[in-house]
């Protein structure tokens, strides 16, 4: 993690900020691994956010989001990584025909 960029592996933390409209830089899938790393501007208000999603009592308004916009995110971030996930086998395709 760099000082300017925040990284989780947590999918439904990742879609939580994406809802709070924290902006994502990258999705880092290291060493071919299945297992990737979704990788946020750094700011006060990532801070917050992820603070609110893991401490927040489940009936407080901290970490309230509505349904529709957490779908979106979670919709948006799998579309993201099956286009990686698509981008990298072309390559790998690619890369073993020559």
């Amino acid at each position: 993690m760099t000082k300017n960029s925040y990284r989780t592996s947590n999918f439904y933390l990742a879609a939580f900020l994406h809802s709070k409209e924290i902006e994502l830089i990258d999705i880092d899938r290291t060493g071919g691994s299945r297992r990737v790393a979704f990788v946020f501007a750094e700011s006060s208000e990532r801070e917050r956010n992820v603070q609110a999603f893991n401490f927040s009592p489940e009936d407080g308004d901290v970490a309230k989001i509505d349904a529709r916009k957490l779908i979106s995110s979670i919709k948006a971030l799998k579309e993201k990584l099956y286009q990686d996930w698509t981008r990298r086998k072309m390559k790998q395709e690619k890369d073993d025909q020559n």
